[in-house]
């Protein structure tokens, strides 16, 4: 079996494609936001004052490099850490009002640029691949 043929590969290039797909979206719009840094954001709205360490486990990203992406979405003014009252060495973050409008004005593109990751696929290709991704991920996580 050719490396090509391997599922290892083939998912390594699904990721560039889906990580290429996304950056190309977010520069039409006018922003430099990566699908990482999106996802932080979209698990901070729904759970304001989460901690670095959940925000990590939330989208399946290691501890030791949240904290970059956690600085650079500080940077940009997405977001606000503030030290936690239960727990000095802990930060809680939350959206500021230009990440919750960032995040707000970039979900439709996110949700509708969806299909161009899958592109070449039926719609019941998408959903089979969909439920396979799923199914694979399940049984890796337990």
């Amino acid at each position: 079996m050719s490396v090509q043929e391997m599922a290892g590969h083939l998912i390594r290039r699904l990721n560039q494609h889906s990580t290429q797909v996304f950056a190309n979206h977010m520069h039409t719009i006018g922003l430099d936001l990566t699908p990482v840094q999106f996802a932080a954001m979209g698990v901070i709205a729904a759970c304001p004052g989460i901690d670095q360490a959940r925000i990590a486990a939330e989208i399946a990203y290691d501890r030791a490099t949240i904290g970059g992406v956690i600085d650079r979405l500080e940077q940009k003014g997405y977001i606000g850490r503030v030290v936690a009252k239960h727990d000095r060495r802990a930060r809680e973050v939350r959206l500021t009002e230009t990440g919750a409008a960032v995040l707000a004005d970039t979900q439709p593109v996110v949700l509708a640029l969806q299909d161009d990751i899958l592109t070449g696929l039926s719609a019941c290709e998408r959903t089979t691949f969909m439920e396979l991704a799923r199914k694979v991920i399940a049984a890796a996580e337990s």
